[in-house]
Protein backbone atom coordinates (compact mmCIF):
# COMPACT_ATOMS: atom_id res chain seq x y z
CA UNK A 1 0.00 0.00 0.00
CA UNK A 2 1.30 3.68 -0.57
CA UNK A 3 1.29 6.14 1.47
CA UNK A 4 1.07 9.83 0.92
CA UNK A 5 1.40 12.47 3.39
CA UNK A 6 -0.22 16.11 1.80
CA UNK A 7 0.81 19.03 4.68
CA UNK A 8 -1.58 22.31 4.70
CA UNK A 9 -1.50 25.53 7.04
CA UNK A 10 -4.89 23.39 8.12
CA UNK A 11 -4.09 20.24 8.60
CA UNK A 12 -1.78 17.11 7.52
CA UNK A 13 -3.35 14.18 6.21
CA UNK A 14 -2.31 10.95 5.32
CA UNK A 15 -3.59 9.20 1.43
CA UNK A 16 -3.38 5.56 1.66
CA UNK A 17 -3.65 3.73 -2.12
CA UNK A 18 -4.17 0.35 -2.24
CA UNK A 19 -5.92 -2.72 -2.29
CA UNK A 20 -7.78 -2.84 1.10
CA UNK A 21 -7.34 0.61 2.43
CA UNK A 22 -10.89 0.37 3.63
CA UNK A 23 -9.95 -1.72 6.46
CA UNK A 24 -7.85 0.83 7.57
CA UNK A 25 -10.84 3.59 8.61
CA UNK A 26 -10.67 2.73 12.33
CA UNK A 27 -7.19 4.71 12.65
CA UNK A 28 -9.08 7.62 11.88
CA UNK A 29 -12.22 7.01 14.17
CA UNK A 30 -10.88 7.22 17.39
CA UNK A 31 -12.45 10.15 19.19
CA UNK A 32 -15.25 10.89 17.46
CA UNK A 33 -18.06 10.82 19.03
CA UNK A 34 -20.51 9.97 16.60
CA UNK A 35 -19.82 8.24 12.70
CA UNK A 36 -21.83 9.35 9.81
CA UNK A 37 -21.53 8.09 6.13
CA UNK A 38 -22.94 9.77 2.81
CA UNK A 39 -22.89 7.71 0.19
CA UNK A 40 -23.39 7.70 -3.62
CA UNK A 41 -26.25 4.89 -4.15
CA UNK A 42 -25.06 3.24 -7.04
CA UNK A 43 -21.64 2.47 -5.16
CA UNK A 44 -23.43 1.78 -1.65
CA UNK A 45 -25.23 -1.01 -3.70
CA UNK A 46 -22.48 -2.80 -5.37
CA UNK A 47 -20.14 -1.79 -2.40
CA UNK A 48 -21.58 -0.55 0.73
CA UNK A 49 -21.25 -4.03 2.34
CA UNK A 50 -17.27 -3.70 2.32
CA UNK A 51 -17.72 -0.59 4.26
CA UNK A 52 -20.09 -1.69 6.40
CA UNK A 53 -17.79 -4.14 7.59
CA UNK A 54 -14.62 -2.04 7.97
CA UNK A 55 -16.94 0.20 9.93
CA UNK A 56 -17.88 -3.41 12.39
CA UNK A 57 -14.73 -3.89 12.56
CA UNK A 58 -13.64 -0.56 13.93
CA UNK A 59 -16.83 -0.73 16.59
CA UNK A 60 -19.08 1.49 14.18
CA UNK A 61 -21.29 -1.07 13.47
CA UNK A 62 -24.54 1.51 14.48
CA UNK A 63 -23.12 4.08 11.61
CA UNK A 64 -25.96 5.93 9.91
CA UNK A 65 -25.77 6.22 6.28
CA UNK A 66 -27.45 8.95 3.99
CA UNK A 67 -27.57 7.90 0.24
CA UNK A 68 -27.81 10.72 -2.25
CA UNK A 69 -28.19 10.07 -6.25
CA UNK A 70 -25.28 9.17 -8.19
CA UNK A 71 -23.02 11.62 -10.30
CA UNK A 72 -23.45 15.34 -10.53
CA UNK A 73 -26.87 14.82 -9.68
CA UNK A 74 -26.15 15.24 -5.54
CA UNK A 75 -24.16 18.28 -6.21
CA UNK A 76 -27.81 20.71 -5.87
CA UNK A 77 -28.55 23.35 -3.18
CA UNK A 78 -31.06 20.51 -2.31
CA UNK A 79 -29.16 17.55 -1.86
CA UNK A 80 -26.52 19.59 0.22
CA UNK A 81 -29.46 20.81 2.26
CA UNK A 82 -30.65 17.24 3.10
CA UNK A 83 -27.05 16.38 3.79
CA UNK A 84 -27.31 19.03 6.90
CA UNK A 85 -30.69 17.81 8.04
CA UNK A 86 -29.20 14.06 7.63
CA UNK A 87 -26.38 14.82 10.11
CA UNK A 88 -28.56 17.14 12.62
CA UNK A 89 -31.00 14.08 13.01
CA UNK A 90 -27.77 11.57 13.32
CA UNK A 91 -27.10 13.30 16.31
CA UNK A 92 -23.75 14.77 14.70
CA UNK A 93 -21.33 16.85 17.00
CA UNK A 94 -18.51 19.10 16.21
CA UNK A 95 -16.37 15.62 17.41
CA UNK A 96 -18.34 14.03 14.82
CA UNK A 97 -16.66 12.35 11.59
CA UNK A 98 -18.20 12.24 8.05
CA UNK A 99 -17.29 9.38 5.86
CA UNK A 100 -17.56 9.90 1.85
CA UNK A 101 -18.06 7.18 0.20
CA UNK A 102 -18.14 7.30 -3.92
CA UNK A 103 -16.91 9.58 -6.53
CA UNK A 104 -15.79 12.68 -7.10
CA UNK A 105 -19.32 14.31 -6.77
CA UNK A 106 -20.60 12.83 -3.57
CA UNK A 107 -16.63 13.76 -1.72
CA UNK A 108 -17.80 17.67 -2.88
CA UNK A 109 -21.27 17.30 -1.21
CA UNK A 110 -20.17 15.77 1.43
CA UNK A 111 -16.65 17.98 2.12
CA UNK A 112 -19.18 20.73 1.53
CA UNK A 113 -21.87 19.55 3.76
CA UNK A 114 -19.17 19.01 6.81
CA UNK A 115 -17.65 22.29 6.31
CA UNK A 116 -21.09 24.02 6.69
CA UNK A 117 -22.39 21.78 9.51
CA UNK A 118 -21.55 23.66 13.16
CA UNK A 119 -18.99 25.40 11.00
CA UNK A 120 -16.55 22.58 10.05
CA UNK A 121 -17.07 18.88 11.13
CA UNK A 122 -14.07 16.04 10.71
CA UNK A 123 -14.78 13.97 7.32
CA UNK A 124 -12.65 11.42 5.54
CA UNK A 125 -12.84 10.67 2.06
CA UNK A 126 -13.05 7.26 0.51
CA UNK A 127 -13.09 7.32 -3.17
CA UNK A 128 -14.18 4.97 -5.58
CA UNK A 129 -13.13 6.19 -8.74
CA UNK A 130 -10.01 7.09 -10.74
CA UNK A 131 -11.57 10.36 -10.81
CA UNK A 132 -11.42 10.98 -7.45
CA UNK A 133 -8.07 10.40 -7.00
CA UNK A 134 -7.83 14.20 -7.93
CA UNK A 135 -10.85 15.55 -6.64
CA UNK A 136 -10.23 13.39 -2.63
CA UNK A 137 -6.97 15.25 -2.14
CA UNK A 138 -6.63 19.37 -1.31
CA UNK A 139 -10.14 19.98 0.34
CA UNK A 140 -12.20 21.72 -2.47
CA UNK A 141 -15.65 20.55 -1.96
CA UNK A 142 -18.50 22.26 -3.08
CA UNK A 143 -21.78 22.05 -5.13
CA UNK A 144 -23.03 23.35 -8.53
CA UNK A 145 -25.17 25.95 -9.48
CA UNK A 146 -27.32 26.15 -12.70
CA UNK A 147 -25.17 28.76 -13.97
CA UNK A 148 -21.85 27.02 -12.67
CA UNK A 149 -20.40 24.45 -12.14
CA UNK A 150 -18.63 24.43 -8.04
CA UNK A 151 -19.81 27.78 -7.59
CA UNK A 152 -20.57 27.50 -3.91
CA UNK A 153 -18.45 25.40 -1.46
CA UNK A 154 -15.69 25.67 0.64
CA UNK A 155 -12.25 24.83 1.63
CA UNK A 156 -11.93 22.12 4.16
CA UNK A 157 -9.23 19.77 3.73
CA UNK A 158 -10.33 15.93 5.14
CA UNK A 159 -8.72 14.06 8.16
CA UNK A 160 -7.27 11.83 5.89
CA UNK A 161 -8.15 9.55 2.38
CA UNK A 162 -8.58 6.04 1.88
CA UNK A 163 -8.40 4.83 -1.51
CA UNK A 164 -9.11 1.29 -1.93
CA UNK A 165 -8.22 0.51 -5.10
CA UNK A 166 -9.82 -3.11 -5.10
CA UNK A 167 -13.44 -0.84 -5.64
CA UNK A 168 -12.06 0.73 -9.07
CA UNK A 169 -12.65 -3.29 -10.50
CA UNK A 170 -16.24 -2.63 -11.70
CA UNK A 171 -15.75 0.84 -13.13
CA UNK A 172 -17.11 1.06 -16.35
CA UNK A 173 -15.24 2.36 -19.60
CA UNK A 174 -16.40 6.23 -19.65
CA UNK A 175 -15.45 6.38 -15.74
CA UNK A 176 -11.97 5.33 -16.83
CA UNK A 177 -11.49 8.03 -19.75
CA UNK A 178 -12.90 10.62 -16.82
CA UNK A 179 -10.49 9.64 -14.13
CA UNK A 180 -7.53 9.26 -16.44
CA UNK A 181 -8.00 12.33 -17.86
CA UNK A 182 -6.75 14.36 -14.80
CA UNK A 183 -3.92 11.91 -14.31
CA UNK A 184 -3.16 13.13 -17.66
CA UNK A 185 -3.32 16.54 -16.46
CA UNK A 186 -1.37 15.89 -13.70
CA UNK A 187 1.63 14.53 -15.95
CA UNK A 188 0.96 17.19 -18.78
CA UNK A 189 1.29 20.42 -15.96
CA UNK A 190 4.21 18.59 -13.85
CA UNK A 191 8.36 19.49 -14.61
CA UNK A 192 9.23 15.26 -13.68
CA UNK A 193 6.33 14.10 -15.35
CA UNK A 194 6.96 12.09 -18.48
CA UNK A 195 3.74 13.52 -20.48
CA UNK A 196 4.46 12.50 -24.16
CA UNK A 197 5.11 9.14 -23.23
CA UNK A 198 2.05 8.54 -21.76
CA UNK A 199 0.39 9.96 -24.11
CA UNK A 200 2.24 7.55 -27.02
CA UNK A 201 2.22 4.12 -24.73
CA UNK A 202 -0.93 4.09 -22.26
CA UNK A 203 -4.02 2.54 -23.87
CA UNK A 204 -6.43 2.17 -21.54
CA UNK A 205 -7.98 -1.15 -22.89
CA UNK A 206 -4.38 -3.02 -22.27
CA UNK A 207 -3.86 -1.17 -18.90
CA UNK A 208 -2.62 -3.52 -16.06
CA UNK A 209 -3.56 -2.74 -12.41
CA UNK A 210 -0.05 -1.57 -11.76
CA UNK A 211 0.32 0.75 -14.84
CA UNK A 212 -3.12 2.18 -13.51
CA UNK A 213 -1.62 2.43 -9.67
CA UNK A 214 1.37 4.00 -10.97
CA UNK A 215 -0.36 6.89 -12.50
CA UNK A 216 -3.05 7.65 -9.91
CA UNK A 217 0.17 7.43 -7.49
CA UNK A 218 1.97 9.98 -9.37
CA UNK A 219 -1.04 12.24 -9.99
CA UNK A 220 -1.85 12.12 -6.17
CA UNK A 221 1.86 13.06 -5.63
CA UNK A 222 1.40 15.61 -8.10
CA UNK A 223 -1.13 17.27 -6.50
CA UNK A 224 -0.09 16.56 -2.66
CA UNK A 225 2.66 18.86 -3.74
CA UNK A 226 0.90 21.85 -5.37
CA UNK A 227 -1.41 22.13 -2.34
CA UNK A 228 1.23 21.85 0.04
CA UNK A 229 2.54 25.20 -1.56
CA UNK A 230 -0.35 26.55 -2.34
CA UNK A 231 -3.29 25.27 0.04
CA UNK A 232 -6.21 27.99 -1.50
CA UNK A 233 -5.44 28.90 -4.81
CA UNK A 234 -3.61 32.10 -4.25
CA UNK A 235 -1.10 30.84 -6.71
CA UNK A 236 0.72 27.56 -7.69
CA UNK A 237 -2.84 25.67 -7.22
CA UNK A 238 -4.21 27.36 -10.05
CA UNK A 239 -1.93 25.48 -12.44
CA UNK A 240 -4.45 22.28 -11.30
CA UNK A 241 -7.40 23.81 -13.27
CA UNK A 242 -5.49 23.06 -16.40
CA UNK A 243 -8.02 22.49 -19.42
CA UNK A 244 -11.31 23.05 -16.69
CA UNK A 245 -12.31 26.52 -17.76
CA UNK A 246 -13.35 25.32 -21.39
CA UNK A 247 -13.86 22.20 -20.25
CA UNK A 248 -16.41 23.21 -17.39
CA UNK A 249 -17.89 25.14 -19.98
CA UNK A 250 -18.54 21.99 -22.26
CA UNK A 251 -19.65 19.86 -19.02
CA UNK A 252 -22.35 22.60 -18.35
CA UNK A 253 -23.66 23.24 -21.91
CA UNK A 254 -24.09 18.96 -21.93
CA UNK A 255 -25.95 19.21 -18.34
CA UNK A 256 -24.39 18.43 -15.64
CA UNK A 257 -24.10 14.25 -16.04
CA UNK A 258 -24.55 14.51 -19.59
CA UNK A 259 -20.43 14.25 -20.07
CA UNK A 260 -18.23 13.12 -17.66
CA UNK A 261 -15.95 15.86 -15.87
CA UNK A 262 -12.78 14.12 -17.14
CA UNK A 263 -14.20 14.24 -21.14
CA UNK A 264 -15.19 17.23 -20.75
CA UNK A 265 -11.40 17.90 -19.04
CA UNK A 266 -10.00 16.44 -22.24
CA UNK A 267 -11.60 18.70 -24.39
CA UNK A 268 -10.74 21.37 -22.76
CA UNK A 269 -7.18 20.43 -22.19
CA UNK A 270 -6.90 20.40 -25.96
CA UNK A 271 -8.37 24.10 -26.37
CA UNK A 272 -5.80 24.78 -23.73
CA UNK A 273 -3.02 23.74 -25.98
CA UNK A 274 -4.47 25.17 -29.16
CA UNK A 275 -4.60 28.44 -27.10
CA UNK A 276 -1.02 27.98 -25.91
CA UNK A 277 0.19 27.59 -29.26
CA UNK A 278 -1.50 30.46 -30.54
CA UNK A 279 -0.54 32.83 -27.33
CA UNK A 280 2.73 31.91 -26.29
CA UNK A 281 4.28 30.54 -29.71
CA UNK A 282 4.37 26.56 -27.82
CA UNK A 283 4.65 23.63 -30.24
CA UNK A 284 1.61 21.87 -31.98
CA UNK A 285 3.57 18.62 -31.41
CA UNK A 286 2.02 18.15 -27.55
CA UNK A 287 -1.39 19.24 -29.01
CA UNK A 288 -1.27 16.53 -31.73
CA UNK A 289 -0.20 13.72 -29.63
CA UNK A 290 -2.85 14.31 -27.11
CA UNK A 291 -5.34 14.35 -29.37
CA UNK A 292 -4.09 11.34 -30.87
CA UNK A 293 -4.30 9.90 -27.28
CA UNK A 294 -7.29 10.66 -26.85
CA UNK A 295 -8.86 9.22 -30.06
CA UNK A 296 -7.20 5.84 -28.99
CA UNK A 297 -8.83 5.66 -25.96
CA UNK A 298 -12.85 6.94 -26.68
CA UNK A 299 -13.00 10.15 -25.54
CA UNK A 300 -16.10 11.97 -27.03
CA UNK A 301 -14.16 15.17 -28.39
CA UNK A 302 -16.05 15.59 -31.56
CA UNK A 303 -19.59 16.41 -29.25
CA UNK A 304 -18.21 19.84 -28.71
CA UNK A 305 -20.03 20.44 -32.30
CA UNK A 306 -22.91 20.48 -30.41
CA UNK A 307 -22.28 23.49 -28.32
CA UNK A 308 -21.64 26.88 -30.42
CA UNK A 309 -18.91 29.06 -28.92
CA UNK A 310 -21.44 31.59 -27.47
CA UNK A 311 -23.18 29.35 -25.72
CA UNK A 312 -19.34 27.86 -24.08
CA UNK A 313 -18.23 31.58 -23.92
CA UNK A 314 -21.04 32.61 -21.79
CA UNK A 315 -20.39 29.71 -19.86
CA UNK A 316 -16.89 30.68 -19.41
CA UNK A 317 -17.58 34.09 -18.35
CA UNK A 318 -18.48 32.76 -15.29
CA UNK A 319 -15.74 30.57 -14.69
CA UNK A 320 -14.09 31.21 -10.99
CA UNK A 321 -10.59 32.60 -12.74
CA UNK A 322 -12.47 35.75 -14.42
CA UNK A 323 -11.88 39.08 -13.02
CA UNK A 324 -12.82 42.41 -14.24
CA UNK A 325 -14.40 40.67 -16.88
CA UNK A 326 -11.41 38.91 -18.53
CA UNK A 327 -10.81 34.97 -18.65
CA UNK A 328 -7.72 33.58 -16.74
CA UNK A 329 -6.37 30.88 -18.68
CA UNK A 330 -3.86 27.55 -18.03
CA UNK A 331 -1.33 27.60 -20.43
CA UNK A 332 1.49 25.37 -21.44
CA UNK A 333 4.11 27.16 -23.49
CA UNK A 334 6.51 24.18 -22.56
CA UNK A 335 5.73 20.83 -20.91
CA UNK A 336 6.08 20.80 -17.41
CA UNK A 337 5.97 24.86 -17.29
CA UNK A 338 2.23 26.10 -16.60
CA UNK A 339 1.63 29.51 -16.52
CA UNK A 340 -1.42 32.00 -16.10
CA UNK A 341 -2.33 34.28 -19.30
CA UNK A 342 -5.08 36.01 -20.22
CA UNK A 343 -7.41 35.82 -23.28
CA UNK A 344 -9.66 38.29 -24.80
CA UNK A 345 -13.30 37.06 -26.59
CA UNK A 346 -11.90 37.11 -30.09
CA UNK A 347 -8.32 35.02 -28.20
CA UNK A 348 -11.04 32.68 -27.41
CA UNK A 349 -13.14 32.57 -30.41
CA UNK A 350 -10.26 31.98 -32.34
CA UNK A 351 -8.69 28.99 -30.20
CA UNK A 352 -12.61 27.46 -30.80
CA UNK A 353 -12.61 27.41 -34.17
CA UNK A 354 -9.42 25.64 -34.73
CA UNK A 355 -10.02 23.10 -32.12
CA UNK A 356 -13.50 22.42 -34.43
CA UNK A 357 -11.28 22.59 -37.13
CA UNK A 358 -8.78 19.63 -36.42
CA UNK A 359 -11.89 17.72 -35.06
CA UNK A 360 -13.05 18.33 -37.94
CA UNK A 361 -16.48 19.61 -36.98
CA UNK A 362 -16.00 22.94 -37.84
CA UNK A 363 -19.50 24.58 -39.88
Amino acid sequence: MEEIRVSTTERAYDVRVGPGALGRIGDYLEGADRVAVIADERVAGIHGDRLEQALAGAGRGDTPWFLVPAGEACKTVEWFGNAQQFLLEAGCTRKSTVIAFGGGACGDLAGFASAAYMRGIDFIQCPTTILAHDSSVGGKTGINLPGGKNMTGAFHQPSAVLYDTDLLETLPPEEIRSGMAEAVKHQLISPDGHARDMLVTVDYSEMDEQTLLHYIVSGIRVKAEIVGRDEREGSVRKFLNFGHTYGHAVEAAAGYGGMTHGESVMIGMLYALILSEQLTGADRGLTDALQRFSERNGYPLRSVAGYPFEQLYGYMQKDKKASYGELHFVLLPEDGHPLMNKADREQCRKADEELRKRLGVLT
